[in-house]
């Protein structure tokens, strides 16, 4: 979380000026990569390589920069985006340290949009994971600038050249490395330079002919061919170009335990990384929906920031972190707030369309848990925004007289369902609050009160994510809640006709209850809806109560006749009946007529219903197999694969709710987080009778 008070123990940036007066004194850095690799690490080495900080054993002791919440700390693992800035040659590079963890991606899609390039992390003792490289695609897919920054060189089973190799397979022969490792036995002493004339020849000679050929000097492979030397400044210009222009990934080996190879990260990243103003900025809309006008990175242009991350606390109040794609933010500046989710999203977003107009609070540039006062804050840079009450994570501000919104970064569908209870009545009373306050941080969380099952149910990334929640809950609200099952909401049918009879005569002295009431029931086609047929003759069943039977009929399909789940598709006919000149009543027919509903289920078959999704899988060819084999088992119906790009499989089958509970982390487990899915719903269709057998009735 952004912290929102400096409480004596926080680290901050020594000698180091963080006022940036224009976009191209600014880089905006996400460091991407799994969980493990070393980013928080990294940014902690960067940081002391520029002296913003000392390079005592931080990492080892707890208390870096970015990792700073107690839940990252409990669990071992960065779990929040954290930015920490840091000023090398006059130019200040926004460090934003992503978490690594697929249940988190919500924070790593955050730093992204706040970012204007990336550094993939990746540790020389592991392998290229899955996630990593559906990261690299999506940067891929909106041309952001990309390095490679291998990391852990000085750990055991550290294999840099198969890991160069495997980069390389897995992101492109434009993936070469710029710098090589220089080691004194089995440790990292220095890196060298490879387009430095005295570079090692076997990597010197394809690293120059890839940067020539991505030169906009058609004449430089001739020269360099025909054997001239070409000099490294003109190389290394072009080199810069081409990274900026993301068509060329450098290589850089990393031991951030001692600082080797981090000024060659921090040079790379003010000369060859682009400013903002080089970089595009989201699509802008008018508030009502409309598009409006492109933004530039210019301070002078209207304001258009967005807030890429929220905290709250419930003693001090909701800390922004935003990223400012125009104008210039000010202090105390009133501001419009725009949040529109739901028209870009759909009704499944959690955030509902929102438009306020509030004043800014403090501005500070924060560095990790720390503050630093600021005034004014230019196109390109990122800010903490104190005391915006109504502003959540994705909101858009902007001048109050020109209100703008951006679109909405895309986020993948929470799909792990939680249920949840509170443990008291006290914690209910806060309940919905809470969980207001932690859906305004966090866009990838979902709050669901079922009106179906009457369950709350969270939707989550993950194991993970959900535990982190709840934790929040907690810990910063004083909420408690206990997980239940998921409640999957089945519907319950009639398997053929039948007749029922409701009594209901109570005479106990004083104004007594008298209703009778006979019907007769049979089963309608599958989404027939229901039907209340009215045959009665003679008046045997007074006018006036002939809809008190409809509805105490209506009130027991609610309540299910088996197993506790709504009746649907059926046909109903009132046919006889009997009454009494003073003890029948409204109360009495209607009971009368849930009693006849529950005699004539007695007289024939119920069946089950369940609700089927499609479900499409998208796994690495060599996992199709397996994918099938398991989807089939969850009872699935397949319809079909698609080819996805040229190693991925997408797999369409129709599968039963009750077999998706918990499908999210199970095909996480058995494709290494290689597998994802996405599911809507089809329809209903009647459950195997066996299945149905197993159905524990539904609480009332």
């Amino acid at each position: 979380m952004l912290a929102v008070a400096d409480k004596g123990n926080a680290r901050r940036p020594a000698g180091q000026d963080l006022e940036a007066s224009s976009p191209d004194r600014i880089r905006n850095v996400v460091l991407v990569g799994p969980a493990g690799s070393g980013k928080t690490t990294l940014v902690e080495a960067l940081l002391a390589s520029a002296g913003a900080v000392p390079r005592a054993g931080s990492v080892r002791d707890g208390t870096t920069v970015t990792d700073f919440e107690d839940a990252e700390k409990a669990h071992g693992r960065s779990i929040s985006l954290a930015v920490a800035p840091v000023v090398h040659e006059g130019i200040k590079i926004n460090l934003i340290d992503t978490p690594g963890y697929a249940d988190f991606v919500g924070e790593l899609r955050a730093g992204l949009r706040a970012a204007d390039c990336a550094l993939f992390v990746i540790a020389a003792n592991e392998d290229i994971d899955a996630g990593t490289r559906a990261i690299w695609r999506e940067c891929a897919d909106v041309s952001m600038p990309r390095a490679v920054v291998v990391t852990k060189l000085d750990q055991a089973r550290a294999h840099y050249e198969e890991l160069l190799a495997q980069a390389q397979a897995a992101f492109g022969e434009k993936v070469v490395p710029v710098v090589e490792p220089v080691r004194s036995g089995e440790e990292v002493t220095a890196v060298a330079r490879l387009l430095a004339p005295d570079g090692n020849p076997d990597l010197r000679g394809p690293l120059i002919e890839a940067v020539i050929e991505e030169s906009e000097d058609e004449g430089l492979m001739d020269r360099y061919l025909g054997g001239e030397e070409i000099a490294e400044d003109v190389l290394v210009a072009d080199l810069e170009r081409a990274v900026a222009r993301a068509t060329f990934f450098p290589v850089l080996p990393v031991c951030a335990m001692t600082g080797v190879g981090c000024t060659e990260v921090l040079d790379l990243a003010t000369r060859g990384f682009p400013s903002p103003s080089e970089h595009p900025s989201p699509e802008v809309f008018h508030p009502e929906g409309k598009p409006a006008d492109p933004v530039t990175c210019d301070p002078a242009g209207p304001l258009v920031a967005e807030v890429v991350k929220t905290t709250s606390d419930p003693y001090v109040g909701r800390l922004s972190l935003v990223r400012v794609f125009s104008g210039t933010l000010t202090a105390e500046q009133p501001v419009h707030v725009s949040g529109h989710s739901a028209a870009f999203f759909g009704d499944g977003s959690t955030h509902e369309d929102h438009d306020e107009d509030e004043k800014v609070g403090g501005l500070s540039h924060p560095f990790g848990r720390t503050q630093l006062g600021t005034t004014t804050v230019v196109a390109g840079d990122i800010a903490a925004v104190a005391r915006l009450t109504r502003a959540e994570t994705g909101d858009t501000l902007s001048a109050i007289d020109t209100p703008r919104v951006l679109k909405p970064w895309s986020l993948p569908e929470p799909l792990l369902p939680v249920a949840v209870v509170a443990r008291s009545k006290a914690d209910e009373d806060k309940l919905s609050q809470a969980l207001g306050r932690l859906a305004a941080e966090d866009p990838s969380l979902r709050v669901e009160n079922n009106p179906e099952t009457h369950q709350l149910v969270l939707w989550t990334m993950g194991e993970a994510h959900s535990q982190v929640l709840l934790e929040r809950l907690a810990e910063r609200y004083s909420v408690n809640v206990d997980e239940v099952p998921v409640v999957v909401p089945l519907r319950e049918t009639f398997g053929g006709s039948a007749k029922g009879k409701g009594r209901h005569v109570k005479q106990s002295g004083g104004h007594g209850q008298y209703a009778v009431c006979d019907i007769e029931v049979e089963p309608l086609p599958q989404g027939g809806g229901f039907e209340f047929v009215d045959k009665v003759v003679g008046g045997s069943v007074p006018r006036q109560f002939i809809p008190s039977v409809e509805k105490g009929v209506r009130a027991q399909m609610e309540r299910g006749v088996r197993n506790g789940y709504p009746v649907v598709d059926l046909r109903v006919t009132l046919t006889d009946g009997k009454s009494h000149a003073v003890d029948s009543s409204d109360m009495a027919f209607q009971t009368a007529g849930a009693l006849a509903l529950r005699e004539a289920a007695a007289a024939t078959s119920i069946s089950m219903l369940e609700p089927l999704d499609t479900v499409t899988v998208v796994v690495p060819d060599e996992l199709v197999g397996p994918a099938m084999s398991d989807l089939s088992a969850r009872r699935g119906r397949l319809l079909g694969t698609d080819k996805v790009g040229e190693d991925r499989t997408a797999i369409r089958a129709e599968v039963p709710q009750t077999e998706l509970v918990r499908f999210a982390v199970d095909l996480r487990s058995a494709t290494h987080g290689a597998g994802t899915f996405t599911r809507t719903f089809a329809r209903y269709e009647p459950m195997p009778e066996e299945v149905g057998r197993t159905v524990t009735p539904r609480e009332s």
